[in-house]
Formats: structure tokens, sequence, C-alpha cells
């Protein structure tokens, strides 16, 4: 079994999923077989149906790691909500986020705890798998995957060289765009100070960009996870981007304010 290594970090891994049960059950199988397990897994659910909440009772069964599974009514894309909710539950200092269509590097958590730094976020990048790999993969229940395998893309992002992460750890450390809520670690406490994601976010967008530009304007810097903390994305059809524009108009006015708190987080008057 993998037992974690000696570390001053506990980890909380929170998992963000809805309705897409079999390709959940990959991402839990990656992170039970990770080299340096979490010290917990939060499944923060957007309110699947009721074969999601079987699965997830059944892994947890099964897993030497607690699996929670932190689910609300299915209102429409709540991915801010669902999110805060997780990381109220979540109980360790460290929080690990990935969504519940990513299979990990067995090495993922391991880069990221060794990445982490006191006053820093971290944000990693993604090898994309394509559909007839993605379906191949489902259907097999299998989780390993590698970059040499047919039907990967962007297979840069999945070298591991992790002597190589600190060389590049200021890439694009403005840039509130480049962000992927799929792979991202923050202190629980400086999230806290910032009172989470933005609930007024909803629909599919920048919900992750909003959270990444009130944490720098609150003075936590923003490192890159290169050729470490590695990710492979399934594939899926796009999210539905009716409340886009809003959405942007919420990040903007972060941008222009140089908002650090939003009213609607993980605290709601």
């Amino acid at each position: 079994m993998n037992k974690p290594m000696a570390s001053n970090i506990s980890t909380s891994l929170i998992i963000s999923t809805y309705n897409r049960s079999d390709a959940l059950e990959l991402c839990v199988k990656s992170v039970l077989r990770q080299s340096l397990l979490p010290d917990e897994i939060i499944i923060a659910d957007d309110g699947s149906k009721e074969d999601t909440g079987e699965l997830i009772h059944q892994l947890a069964a099964s897993s030497e790691v607690p699996i929670i599974h932190v689910w609300h009514e299915d209102l429409g894309f709540r991915l801010a909500s669902i999110r805060n909710k997780a990381i109220a539950k979540a109980s360790k200092e460290y929080i690990i986020q990935i969504d519940g269509d990513i299979v990990l590097h067995k090495d993922f958590v391991k880069d990221h705890v060794r990445f982490a730094k006191r006053g820093s976020f971290v944000t990693g990048s993604r090898v994309l798998i394509r559909e007839d790999l993605t379906k191949k993969m489902l259907a097999e229940k299998n989780c390993i995957i590698s970059i040499h395998d047919k039907g990967t893309k962007n297979t840069i992002n999945g070298v591991h060289l992790p002597w190589l992460s600190p060389l590049l750890q200021h890439y694009r450390q403005w840039d509130v765009s480049y962000s992927r809520g799929c792979n991202m670690a923050f202190w629980k406490e400086d999230l806290l100070k910032v009172n989470g994601y933005n609930e007024a976010i909803t629909g599919w967008g920048s919900e992750d960009h909003e959270l990444v530009c009130r944490l720098i304007n609150n003075g936590v810097r923003k490192r890159t996870i290169k050729f470490a903390g590695i990710v492979f994305h399934l594939h899926h059809e796009l999210h539905g981007t009716d409340n886009l524009n809003n959405n942007r108009s919420i990040l903007n006015e972060t941008k222009v304010r140089k908002l650090t708190w939003c009213d609607k987080g993980i605290i709601q008057n």
C-alpha cells in the first residue's frame, strides 16, 4: 500500500464532479495509486444523481484514505458554491484541487507537496486525452496513461522532470488567465482570507480566474508548477457559456477595483 511519506504538510484533495461517475471512478483510482496519498479526499458534487453517491460509497469502503461526499441540490452549474462547501469541510492545511474527469500521474500529490510554499498558491498544466482514447479508458476502467499513448495532446505538459520545476515557477506569474481549476493548490488559510470562490459566478467560466485575482490582490503569489504535478484530462463536450459575459464582468470588477473579498463566498451575511 502507498503509505504517506513523512511530511509536515497535511493535504485535502478536493475533486469536483457532476453526473460523470465513470470518469470519477478513474479519477479516484488514480488518486489511490499515488506514491504519496492525500490525508483526505473530498468529492465536491454539484448535484449528481444517485449513481455517483453509490460509487463514492463503494470507493470509500475499500479506501485507506477517508473519502467524504459533499453534495448539494442540482440547481444548474454552481461549481463555485460546491467548491466552497468542500473547502469549508476540509480539515487539512493544504488543499489540492482537481476535477473529476482528471487522471493523475502517480507522483501528482508528492510533486504538489514538495512544491508547496507559504505565501503562495500553485497552478498546473494538463495533458488532453482525445475522445477515442477517453472512450477506451472508460470502457476498460483503466487509469494508467502516459504521454506515449496514442490519443494524447499537449504532451509537453506530461514530461516529468520535477528538478526543473523551481526554475519555471514564475512563468506567467501575473497572468490571471493562466490558471486552471482542474489543477491547483492553496493553503486553506489563504482561501479563507479572501472568502473562497465567488458564488455570484454561476455557469461555466471565470470562477477560477476571479479567485486567483483576489488571492494575488491579497498578496498571495501565484506560482506555476511545470514538469511536475501532471494531470491527464479526459475528453468531454464543451459546457454551455450562457453566463460567461456576466462572469467576465465580475472578474473585470475584481481586477479594476483590486478586490480581495467577495460577499457571496464561504461566509455569507
